[in-house]
């Protein structure tokens, strides 16, 4: 069964309106359940550093889908807080490479279930299957333009 929106009026016609205020809701759910301190980008990187860790300030910029600048401050911010530690690339003096730091992966372990749980809520009145059908159509909005 179709999820029906709770506003009686029709749908707005534009896709970004809803992406917009979907975001603004994903925000304050982060706020009030997970942490003022960590944003979901900065957890985005402590999730990509677990599962890869060593990998290059660029290529965790290219897996977060944000610009050189904003990875750049982003992982100055994150090693000022004690979350990541970085070093010199052995391959390419020019580069960093990036680790969680021991407080990071505490961090980590302990925002998790927050994080999850920020998930049911923005999901609750979906299905599982419905879920799964709006990451995959958030997804192919994503997607290059061809």
């Amino acid at each position: 069964m179709p999820i029906e929106p709770e506003d009686t009026g029709t749908l707005p016609r534009f896709t970004g309106s809803l992406v917009r205020r979907a975001q603004q809701r994903h925000a304050a759910v982060w706020l009030s359940e997970v942490s003022a301190e960590i944003t979901s980008v900065q957890y985005a990187a402590l999730e990509i550093l677990h599962e890869t860790p060593g990998v290059s300030q660029r290529q965790l910029g290219d897996q977060l889908d944000v610009d050189r600048s904003t990875i750049a401050d982003l992982v100055a911010r994150m090693v000022r807080n004690g979350l990541i530690e970085r070093a010199d690339d052995p391959v390419d003096k020019r580069s960093y490479v990036l680790f969680l730091s021991a407080a990071g992966k505490k961090r980590l372990v302990a925002l998790r279930p927050r994080v999850e749980q920020v998930e049911r809520i923005l999901t609750a009145k979906l299905t599982a299957a419905e879920s799964a059908q709006l990451r995959r159509l958030l997804a192919a909005l994503l997607l290059p333009q061809t």
